[in-house]
C-alpha cells in the first residue's frame, strides 16, 4: 500500500465509508490492475464519488461543494472560456466577497487557478467538486453564447457600428454578450414565462418566473447592469440612449439551432436604473388542444354547446397570466375550416395559427382594438377574436358585432365569470346588450401542476377538508388519499412541474339575462349561475386535488 493509499485508507474508516473487508478487497483490486486505489473504490461502487471526493476536501481543509444542489451564476460562467473550463475541469459558480468561485475537480491545480485568476481578472476562491458533476455542469451551461441566435434584432456586426456610449467602458462587450444569451438559454430551458432584471443599490437581481412564480436565480455585480440593458435594448431595436421613460421591444431568437422563442421586452426606469422585464413566447411549448388544457369534461361539454353557436360572444376572464389567450387560441384551432373566415386583432400576436387572418395592435398608426373591428366588419367575417375588451368603444362594438350574426371570442380582467358582466355595464355597454349578446364567461385561473416523480400522498381529516370548502356531496363522502409537494431535482425542489388550468363556465340563460338588464348584483349572478350547473373555481380545483393533479395548498393560493 502506498503512503497516499494508506491515507486515503485511512480516513475513509474515520469516516464510516468503507469496511476493512471492503478495503482489502479494493487494495487487492489496485494491486492486480495498477489502478489507484481511489478509482477502484468508485469504479467498483465500493464508495461513491461524491463520498470520496467530500472525505478527501476534508481531509486538505478545501469546501466541497455538490453542484447538483445548487444554482450555477451565469455571470461568474461567463468570465472564462468554455475550452479552458473543459481543459482544466474547472467551473465558475458564483461569486464570494467580489471574489470568483471555482469548482474543480483538482483543487490542488495551482495552474489552473492562476490561469483563471488572470482571464476573468477576479481573486479566485476555490472549491472542490466531483469530475462527473464539474463536466456535467460544463456541458449544461458552456457554449450557450452559441445556442441562441438573433435573427430579428442586430447581429455582432450589426452592434459594432451602434452608439454603445451607454455602455461602461470597464465592461468588455464579449462577456456581456455571452451573460446576456446564457440568461435567455437558460430561462428557456427552465420553461420561464418571464425574465426579471432588476438592478439594486448593490448589485443586479435576476429572476425567473416558473410555473406563475417568481425564483431568484443570480446576483451580478452592479457595474454590469448598464452593460446588460444596453445589450437587451439592442437586441430589442429600442433606444439605448433613452433612459428616462419606459420603452417596448420585442426580440426573435432561435434557441439551440432549432427552437424559435419570442420575447416581448419592457424597460422601466427606476431609482437605481433601468428594469428590464421579458415576456417568453414559446411556440414549441404551446398546447392549442381543448382537451389539453384540464376542462373536466362537463364542463367542456358545456362550452363545445357555447363556441359552436353561429354568433354571440364567449369571454375568457381572468388575471394576466392566467393562460386566457392559450384558452382562445385552443378553441380557433377546434372553428379553424376552409369554409369559415376568422380575422384576430391581438396586441401582440402570440402564436401565428395557419389559415387565420391575424391584425396586430399598432397604436402610433391608429390601429386599436376599436378600429379594427370596424374593419373587420368590411371583411365578411364569420368568427373574430378581439385580444380584450378594455374601453367602452371596444365592447360596444364587439357586442354589436355579435348581435349582426358574428361570433365574437375576448378576454377580461375580472375576478371571476360573472364579474364581466357587470364589468360590460360598468363600462357604459347597455345593459340590454350584454344580456342578449353575451352568450358564455369562462373564468379561468392557473395552478401549478405537482411533480409526478415526488408528490407525496398523505391522508387529510374530514374537518380540514370542510374548512378549505370541500363539498362531499360533490367530490365524495369518505376523506380521499390527497398528495403535497415533494422536491427532487427534476423539479427543481419546489414540488411542482407545469401548469393546468382551473374553470368556471357561467352559460348566459334567460335568467341570467334579465338579472342583466336589471343590473343584478354580481354575487346574486353568481348564485344563479352556480344553481345553473356552474362549478366554482374553487371547486374545479379541488375536484383536480382529489385526483391528485395538484395540492390543496395550491388551490388555495390560486382561488378565493
Amino acid at each position: 500500500m502506498t503512503r497516499d493509499s494508506g491515507h486515503l485508507a485511512s480516513l475513509l474508516l474515520e469516516e464510516g465509508l468503507l469496511t476493512q473487508e471492503l478495503l482489502e478487497k479494493g487494495l487487492a483490486m489496485a494491486a492486480e490492475t495498477g489502478r489507484p486505489l481511489g478509482r477502484v473504490l468508485v469504479e467498483e461502487n465500493i464508495v461513491s464519488e461524491r463520498d470520496l471526493v467530500r472525505t478527501l476536501a476534508k481531509a486538505i481543509g478545501v469546501d466541497f461543494v455538490d453542484l447538483k444542489e445548487i444554482t450555477i451564476d451565469p455571470a461568474a460562467t461567463a468570465l472564462i472560456p468554455d475550452a479552458l473550463a473543459r481543459r482544466y475541469a474547472a467551473i465558475p459558480i458564483g461569486f464570494e466577497d467580489n471574489k470568483l468561485v471555482v469548482a474543480l475537480s483538482d483543487p490542488a491545480n495551482v495552474l489552473a487557478i492562476d490561469d483563471i485568476r488572470a482571464i476573468s481578472g477576479r481573486d479566485v476562491i476555490a472549491k472542490v467538486a466531483t469530475r462527473s458533476d464539474v463536466e456535467n455542469a460544463i456541458a449544461n451551461n458552456a457554449g450557450l453564447d452559441d445556442s441562441v441566435t438573433d435573427f430579428a434584432g442586430f447581429g455582432d456586426d450589426d452592434m459594432e457600428t451602434q452608439d454603445l456610449n451607454a455602455v461602461e467602458a470597464s465592461t468588455e462587450e464579449a462577456p456581456i454578450v455571452k451573460l446576456v444569451n446564457m440568461l435567455i438559454a437558460k430561462a428557456s430551458a427552465e420553461r420561464a414565462s418571464d425574465l426579471h432584471i432588476e438592478p439594486t443599490d448593490k448589485d443586479l437581481r435576476v429572476r425567473f418566473r416558473v410555473d406563475g412564480v417568481l425564483h431568484e436565480i443570480m446576483r451580478t455585480p452592479r457595474s454590469v447592469s448598464n452593460a446588460v440593458v444596453s445589450r437587451l435594448k439592442i437586441m430589442a431595436d429600442m433606444d439605448i440612449a433613452e433612459r428616462r421613460r419606459p420603452q417596448d421591444g420585442r426580440i426573435s431568437l432561435r434557441v439551440g439551432g432549432t427552437k424559435t422563442i419570442d420575447l416581448r421586452v419592457s424597460s422601466l426606469p427606476t431609482i437605481y436604473g433601468e428594469k428590464i422585464v421579458m415576456r417568453i413566447l414559446d411556440n414549441s411549448t404551446a398546447t392549442l388542444e381543448l382537451e389539453q388544457l384540464g376542462f373536466e369534461p362537463d364542463t367542456l361539454e358545456r362550452y363545445a354547446s357555447s363556441y359552436s353557436k353561429a354568433y354571440g360572444t364567449i369571454l375568457c376572464c381572468g388575471p394576466t397570466g392566467s393562460g386566457k389567450s392559450t384558452t382562445l387560441y385552443s378553441t380557433l384551432n377546434v372553428l379553424n375550416q376552409p369554409d369559415v373566415n376568422i380575422v384576430t386583432c391581438e396586441d401582440p400576436v402570440e402564436y401565428r395559427l395557419n389559415g387565420i387572418n391575424q391584425v396586430q395592435v399598432n397604436k402610433k398608426a391608429g390601429l386599436t382594438f376599436a378600429s379594427a373591428l370596424r374593419s373587420f366588419l368590411r371583411q365578411d367575417p364569420d368568427i373574430m377574436l378581439v385580444g380584450e375588451i378594455r374601453d367602452q368603444e371596444t365592447g360596444e362594438i364587439a357586442i354589436e358585432s355579435a348581435l349582426t350574426g358574428h361570433l365574437v371570442l375576448s378576454t377580461m380582467h375580472t375576478n371571476d365569470a360573472p364579474s364581466a358582466i357587470s364589468r360590460l355595464i360598468e363600462m357604459g355597454v347597455e345593459p340590454f346588450l350584454v344580456g342578449s349578446a353575451v352568450d358564455s364567461v369562462l373564468g379561468q385561473r392557473l395552478a401549478r401542476r405537482l411533480c409526478a416523480d415526488c408528490k407525496t400522498p398523505y391522508q387529510p381529516t374530514k374537518e380540514a377538508l370542510a374548512r378549505v370548502g370541500w363539498q362531499f356531496d360533490e367530490l365524495g363522502d369518505t376523506v380521499p388519499e390527497l398528495f403535497k409537494p415533494g422536491g427532487c431535482a427534476r423539479c427543481g425542489n419546489t414540488g411542482y412541474r407545469g401548469r393546468l388550468a382551473l374553470h368556471e363556465l357561467m352559460l348566459v340563460s334567460e335568467t341570467i339575462e334579465r338579472m342583466a338588464v336589471d343590473q343584478a348584483t354580481t354575487d346574486s349572478i353568481k348564485k344563479v349561475a352556480v344553481a345553473e350547473g356552474m362549478r366554482p373555481l374553487r371547486q374545479d380545483g379541488l375536484l383536480k386535488a382529489r385526483r391528485g393533479d395538484t395540492s390543496i395548498e395550491e388551490i388555495l393560493r390560486v382561488t378565493v
